[in-house]
């Protein structure tokens, strides 16, 4: 697709779009959107592991309308700017919080907002607010909450991931172990009814009646495996249904045995699975960082924040399922009342998907090419958005992250908009 000049004199420099009035979580404006010209010193497209130089990007109406080596002849009135190093917007598959909010104690559109606002400070196009295990059938409040945030045109939301209830009680992580329960006709029901955005959900495979899984992935639902205990036959069955991928690998379930591979080994043996992982250097090992890169590789690993409200906010405490959470040295750990220590148990990241991308990179080896597709197109792909977002080309939604060359952020492009 070529853009000459021309052409480009010629193009409707008025298309509206919705941005986000930042001062209030809860409201939007509409501005006036120009043709926009991006060039960039190095461009990595979300294809190649290898970075494009001197390359511009042309975006108009939200979209990318052309990639070209040599900067387009643009009216004097378009928006154009310049950044060493242009990636494509980050996604995050996970994230609970951030900004001094947490989706499980409202969830709403403004906490949604909110969060979406703080996933941008962490350079984060695009993401799924993430609701955890809850008493009853509170996920639906969630459910709606997210459909809303769609309709209201909240920038950056993508819909929603339910991560629980129905879980494994034995392997609840920090989850509230008395929530956790097996799904329900009622409940299927209400899933199979919900039809608004991206629809991820973690389960427990082993603990859910047979033919859950395909219902859900007819439906359209993203499965994914976490917080459980199962074997390796079971998720080969759960596969066969559907099984899409495994959320937050090496956390909260069954490890490898030398008789019984676990969630863990069948998501690195089988070249179907995607995998979720929370790369802080808290969570994993960095050398279970480097197994998984090496074993799923920069097209399977999905770098995800797990984040909670501490990200951006002002807060070092808060409660979470009825336990108290203190960030500590770059950790978010359960303490009692006298503020010790809880079975060394995680409760969520202090992460953003910046510092996952640079973690990746320090920890592992891996390329900076790889550990950005890892926070772009792996997502994308893993969602069901292939040839919407997780691509720098023509036709894609313009969702980019903007840095310098030491990785560090300047700034998130959405839909065509610059947001802070």
């Amino acid at each position: 697709m070529s853009l000459d000049p021309k052409a480009a004199s010629t193009l409707k420099l008025r298309s509206r779009h919705l941005v986000t009035n930042l001062g209030r979580d809860d409201s939007h404006i509409e501005s006036e959107a120009m043709l926009k010209a991006i060039r960039a010193e190095k461009l990595f497209d979300g294809l190649s592991d290898h970075p494009q130089l001197g390359r511009t990007v042309v975006i108009e109406d939200g979209l990318i309308v052309d990639v070209v080596a040599d900067d387009p002849a643009l009216p004097a009135e378009s928006e154009q700017f310049d950044t060493p190093l242009l990636a494509p917007g980050f996604i995050d598959m996970q994230i609970n919080g951030a900004m001094d909010v947490l989706f499980n104690d409202q969830p709403t559109v403004e906490t949604i907002s909110r969060i979406a606002q703080g996933a941008r400070r962490g350079g984060c196009a695009y993401l799924l607010p993430t609701f955890i295990t809850a008493g009853g059938q509170a996920y639906r409040q969630a459910m709606c909450a997210a459909r809303d945030a769609l309709d209201q045109g909240v920038p950056g939301v993508l819909g929603a991931h339910l991560e629980g209830p129905f879980l494994c009680k034995a392997r609840p992580g920090i989850h509230d172990a008395a929530a956790i329960r097996m799904i329900e006709p009622a409940d299927i029901d209400h899933l199979l009814d919900h039809r608004s955005g991206v629809r991820l959900i973690t389960l427990a495979p082993e603990e859910q009646p047979p033919g859950t899984i395909q219902k859900l992935a007819d439906a359209g639902w993203i499965v994914f495996a976490g917080h459980s205990d199962a074997g390796f036959d079971q998720m080969a069955f759960a596969m066969g249904e559907g099984l899409r991928g495994v959320t937050h690998v090496f956390n909260a379930m069954s490890q490898v045995t030398p008789r019984e591979p676990g969630v863990v080994g069948s998501a690195l043996a089988d070249r179907g699975l995607f995998a979720g992982i929370i790369a802080d250097g808290h969570h994993v090992h960095p050398a279970n960082l480097r197994l998984a890169a090496d074993r799923l590789g920069a097209d399977r690993l999905c770098l995800v924040t797990d984040a909670m409200p501490t990200l951006f906010g002002t807060r070092t405490s808060f409660s979470l399922t009825g336990k108290d959470i203190h960030l500590s040295d770059g950790r978010l750990i359960e303490v009692d009342a006298g503020e010790n220590l809880v079975d060394g148990r995680l409760a969520g990241a202090h992460l953003s998907m910046i510092d996952a991308v640079r973690n990746m990179i320090r920890l592992t080896g891996v390329s900076t090419g790889e550990a950005i597709r890892m926070a772009s197109a792996t997502p994308a792909h893993a969602l069901g958005l292939v040839g919407e977002l997780g691509r720098i080309a023509p036709g894609y939604r313009a969702g980019l992250t903007l840095l310098d060359e030491g990785l560090g952020l300047l700034g998130v492009i959405v839909d065509g908009c610059r947001l802070d």
